[in-house]
């Protein structure tokens, strides 16, 4: 059974960061040939995108929090990263890692983990 495992998650100032880790097991194959996803859900809103990573390592942001996230990988580990750093409040949400790519896990909650949750408030 494929597990995804997020945490990290807190409350945090404004301007403040954090670091999410996911770790996955049971999967199929190598960690390493799974496109990476993290998707965030706001109280009342459907999911948004935040950031996919392939296997080679390059990776695409929303708009929204272009400049100040960034995701990674360590394949040895079987874990993926989001370091988030100048944290707004409309950053808050349940944040999910899920694998695959962009357009086939944000309406496919099934290849999402538990979450963690970020809450960004003074």
């Amino acid at each position: 059974e494929v597990q995804l495992v997020e945490s990290g998650g807190d409350l945090v100032q404004p301007g403040g960061s954090l670091r999410l880790s996911c770790a996955a097991s049971g999967l199929t194959f190598s960690f390493s040939l799974y496109v990476m996803t993290w998707v965030r859900q706001a109280p009342g809103k459907g999911p948004e995108w935040v950031s996919t990573i392939n296997t080679s390592g390059d990776s695409t942001y929303a708009d929204s929090v272009k400049g100040r996230f960034t995701i990674s990988r360590d394949n040895a580990k079987n874990t993926l990263y989001l370091q988030m750093n100048s944290l707004k409040p409309d950053d808050t949400a349940v944040y999910y890692c899920a694998r695959g790519p962009r357009f086939t896990v944000v309406g496919t909650p099934r290849l999402w983990g538990q979450g963690t949750q970020v809450t960004v408030s003074s």
